[in-house]
């Protein structure tokens, strides 16, 4: 690397780098989640130096909107010669130097994993970077072997030798991950259908805390389950309801697990409220009412068409009845998606929760219903997508013969006092999650998917008809 590249400073860049070249890259990016709305200004709030030769940089960035608010977003930055930049990585550069998003080469993300193996902390005027390994983890050594993993909407992941996955987190939120927070909960207990913990790294300042990468085993073996569902569906059906009855026992001792700390606040089982019942259905609520309100002539949505009142009344119905059971933290986004499955049985993933709900909310306790809700409306997608996806027909009734089977060895196995008391009352709760799930799912295919909008008319067509 010729001289004058090796001795520019991190301060060089901070000053030189134009605010209008980095707005635009940023935008453009696949993991910018404000993608409606554009950037008014950018700030560089904090930053330090990884490397110095050749540089690195990791940038804390705050984007700012027109109407007052901000999003903030965790840039780690390299530089080389102007002469080997690539199409589209570069975000600023000079006659002697050319800035690029440095996980565009990951290889570059080894500095992060090697200073999580080696527990350092660089001290900054407003914080502090800390970079943890998890306690009974072996030092994390230099990989050789470095790809990025697929491709991500809202994380960046880095495969190092197949043994470690490092998950960058892009947009950030104040406080701890619940990524970081589950895995550190249930890899702490030894539960073992996880990709354990391996480390971790964040940020500690005087205006805000934050969770800035996550390091966990990688599981090389694994395939997907919603990969694995649309395989076996069609080919092997009855093969894959024994797995499904299998995760649907993993899922108990999960929500088990996750329940089994009174001393720790974050993760003590507490008896719900009538109150937040109501505050949920009344969000459905008016969920149901804007998307009704806008429903096109499709076809596809005669089952539900005009009957926005009748859904509104069902829901309001069902939560009348009394709240029993308890909430606990739960996975927060759970479905096949986040499932994988490896020759020594299901392992959960993905622990961060609904990605477009603030962190707060992410962190809240659920009834573990809200988690069987989700799974059960990835069965009907899935048998769905058999046919769109492959061309294949699921067997007549399977989506139903999934949900039994999940259920029947969930509640077989988990911890009953989590529960509402009675099948009814389980059923009734479970309902409103379905149909909270639904509606979401019916808003998204409108405006995203027509296509498959079928699916999510169905859920709301069965929850109409269910006594």
């Amino acid at each position: 690397m010729p001289e004058r590249l090796n001795a520019i400073t991190a301060e060089e860049i901070r000053r030189c780098l134009d605010e209008e070249e980095l707005r635009d890259w940023v935008q453009r990016q696949r993991w910018y989640a404000a993608k409606s709305r554009s950037v008014t200004g950018i700030d560089i709030v904090e930053s330090i130096t990884l490397r110095e030769d050749p540089l690195l940089l990791l940038a804390l960035v705050q984007t700012r909107f027109a109407t007052g608010t901000h999003e903030l977003y965790q840039l780690p930055l390299a530089i080389r010669p102007p002469t080997e930049t690539r199409s589209g990585e570069s975000i600023s550069h000079t006659d002697d130097w050319t800035l690029y998003d440095a996980l565009a080469e990951p290889g570059q993300a080894v500095e992060l994993l090697r200073r999580i193996g080696a527990a350092d902390e660089i001290e900054t005027e407003d914080g502090r970077f800390s970079f943890q390994p998890f306690d009974d983890s072996p030092q994390l050594a230099d990989a050789t072997n470095v790809r990025l993993m697929g491709v991500e909407q809202s994380n960046s992941s880095v495969v190092f030798d197949d043994r470690i996955v490092l998950k960058v987190f892009r947009k950030l939120e104040a406080g701890v991950n619940p990524e970081l927070e589950v895995l550190r909960f249930l890899t702490y207990r030894n539960f073992e259908n996880i990709a354990p913990l391996k480390g971790w790294y964040g940020y500690d300042g005087q205006a805000f805390q934050a969770t800035l990468g996550v390091a966990q085993a990688f599981l090389e073996d694994a395939i997907g389950g919603w990969e694995l569902a649309l395989d076996e569906i069609s080919t092997a059906p009855d093969a894959f309801l024994e797995r499904l009855g299998r995760l649907g026992t993993v899922t108990a001792h999960l929500h088990t697990a996750l329940a089994s700390d009174a001393s720790d606040p974050a993760f003590s089982p507490e008896e719900p409220s009538q109150e937040a019942l109501s505050l949920l259905t009344a969000t459905v609520d008016e969920d149901i009412e804007r998307v009704f309100l806008r429903l096109p002539n499709d076809p596809n949505l005669a089952p539900i068409a005009g009957r926005g009142q009748d859904v509104r009344e069902r829901l309001a119905a069902r939560a009348h009845i009394g709240v029993t059971g308890r909430v606990i933290r739960t996975h927060g986004d759970y479905h096949l998606g986040q499932t994988l499955h490896t020759p020594r049985g299901w392992v959960i993933i993905d622990f961060e929760g609904e990605p477009a709900r603030p962190l707060p909310e992410r962190r809240q306790k659920r009834s573990p219903l809200r988690d069987l809700a989700g799974m059960l409306r990835s069965f009907a997608y899935v048998t769905s997508a058999v046919e769109i996806l492959r061309g294949q027909t699921a067997p007549e009734g399977y989506e139903q013969r999934m949900r039994e089977q999940f259920l029947s060895c969930y509640f077989a196995a988990v911890d009953a006092t989590l529960m509402p008391s009675g099948e009814a009352a389980i059923a009734n709760l479970l309902s409103v999650f379905e149909l909270e799930k639904a509606i979401y799912e019916l808003r998204y295919e409108l405006n995203n998917r027509p296509s498959w909008v079928s699916i999510p008319v169905a859920g709301i067509a069965r929850l109409l008809e269910s006594a």
